[in-house]
């Protein structure tokens, strides 16, 4: 994790998502042509520092990534100091 983030694809769609350093709003879908998409934001209850909960988003998205998706919720990305619409 030398660039601050990794990869991971999800266990169901196949779908890649980038997981930054951090705990929220940290995880962001990334499309097949490798552009960033939605920014989602979903945790393991209780307090964890930002590694531990970086690790448990992975573990989700390979394990129950449906599961995963259906309590994260969506954040637009920011663009050029604007907020793009979804």
């Amino acid at each position: 994790m030398e660039q601050g983030f990794f990869d991971v694809v999800g266990g169901a769609t196949r779908r890649r998502y980038r997981v930054q350093y951090g705990s929220v709003a940290n995880v962001q879908e990334i499309d097949f042509e490798g552009k960033s998409g939605s920014i989602l934001c979903f945790a393991p209850e209780g307090y964890l520092v930002p590694g531990d909960i970086m690790l448990a988003q992975k573990i989700a998205l390979e394990a129950d990534e449906l599961a995963a998706l259906a309590v994260a919720t969506r954040v637009a990305p920011i663009v050029r100091g604007s907020i793009r619409s979804l």
